[in-house]
């Protein structure tokens, strides 16, 4: 056993210990890692591979608070939990300065934008037999592939927890086969709630009929919006629709969209606020539009996203939406093919929110337009910072950062960053 004491809290979201406090076994040197501690706390426990995965708390942090959720500590969900907000965002910030400052960059990052409790509106459920042979939903518990069956969700909005129990119902026909691990992606939409259905075995045949029917009736008993597999749609009882600023868009099924609607909001208000008074703007890794028609409400956009399906939708959504101006939208793999400055020509504002891998190429492309301000979207501060290398090298300067907390109580951060040339 040994007594720890932990100095800060890792980008995994994981106490560090550099070292031993006196009186420890001798040559117990750091760094290892302590699960759902916080700075200062002292911890006792076994180590092994640089991890004290069951730590017991000998002094606690004056920060540390109660944790809401009855499957705190097992659900691998929520590793900072215990932590008050104050410090929690700080050190969401402290995560972001430190991916900029790795690159060289100095800006001022501005306080993080917190989302509240039960507002997450996009859940990811996986789905098992238990040991009564009934289908149970839930996340995988904390470096395991074990599932922790949920029955309370703190993060999710409360429709989603309600649903929970018929959803498991659901999920029951698509476990026909042993091999498969369904995920449920449930989305809550303004007609109901979306279920897209991955991880079902295919090489035996996939679903069979009967279960198809079965997951079908229990989708009508839930009374879903729509139920797909895997992007095939198996029953849709009414389109699943979400609002982009002036315009109703219909979601594709299996279609990305953010997490929390109030982080959208935060980041769209500033995106659109950063571009006011431009001429023309290009929304790149557009998907169905989230900031598409909100930037059309400033000056006409060009729309580009390799999911076909998203830029369908956002194709539809712009023949009924009004208070407009122009949007041309193109289905275009910005990785393989990013925008020229001869595509972008004219564009003198341009929003990028590319995956978490960032867009290094299109960055490339971009650095070499004639924009004077440009949008960059991330949820991984490590390829944003690279990314913004390039357009500070290429003359930008970066104005602002702001850090968004859209998966409360989690390691993930999301920034917004304004660069004007």
């Amino acid at each position: 056993m040994l007594t720890l004491t932990i100095d800060r809290i890792g980008g995994q979201g994981d106490g560090v210990a550099q070292g031993a406090v006196p009186g420890a076994v001798p040559g117990a040197a750091g760094p290892v890692f302590a699960p759902l501690t916080l700075p200062g706390e002292t911890v006792r426990g076994s180590v092994a591979d640089g991890r004290m995965d069951r730590p017991e708390i000998v002094n606690a942090s004056p920060d540390r608070i109660d944790p809401v959720s009855p499957h705190y500590g097992d659900c691998g969900g929520c590793s900072l939990q215990h932590w008050a907000a104050g410090p929690y965002l700080e050190w969401k910030r402290d995560q972001v300065r430190l991916a900029l400052a790795r690159e060289g960059i100095e800006v001022e990052v501005e306080p993080t934008v917190a989302s509240p409790p039960g507002s997450r509106r996009r859940l990811a459920l996986h789905a098992r037999r238990g040991p009564d042979g009934r289908a149970i939903l839930g996340f995988k518990a904390r470096k395991s592939w074990r599932l922790v069956e949920v029955r309370e969700c703190a993060v999710a909005d409360p429709r989603l927890v309600a649903a929970l129990p018929s959803l498991a119902r659901v999920a029951d026909a698509f476990l026909e086969h042993p091999k498969s691990a369904p995920t449920l992606h449930v989305t809550l939409t303004l007609t109901g709630l979306d279920v897209d259905v991955t991880g079902v075995e295919r090489r035996s045949g996939g679903l069979s009929a009967d279960r198809r029917m079965q997951a079908i009736r229990a989708a009508k008993q839930a009374d879903l919006a729509r139920l797909s597999l895997a992007g095939e749609v198996l029953m849709m009882e009414r389109q699943p629709l979400v609002q982009f600023g002036p315009a109703t868009v219909p979601v594709p099924a299996g279609g990305f969209l953010q997490a929390v609607p109030e982080a959208e909001q935060a980041m769209v208000d500033r995106a659109v606020a950063a571009v006011k008074g431009a001429k023309k703007i290009a929304d790149l890794f557009c998907g169905s539009g989230t900031f598409t028609f909100p930037l059309a409400t400033v000056a006409p956009v060009i729309a580009a996203d390799a999911t076909e399906a998203g830029i369908a939708a956002l194709k539809a959504a712009v023949k009924s939406a009004r208070g407009m101006k122009a949007i041309e939208a193109q289905a275009r793999d910005l990785f393989r093919r990013p925008m020229t400055p001869f595509d972008l020509r004219g564009c003198d504002a341009i929003v990028f929110d590319p995956p978490r891998a960032g867009a290094i190429e299109q960055t490339q492309q971009i650095a070499t337009t004639r924009a004077t301000t440009v949008v960059g979207v991330s949820c991984n501060p490590q390829t944003f910072a690279r990314d913004a290398r390039v357009l500070i090298d290429a003359g930008f300067r970066l104005e602002t950062v702001t850090p968004i907390d859209q998966f409360l109580w989690s390691a993930h951060v999301e920034l917004l960053g304004v660069f004007r040339r």
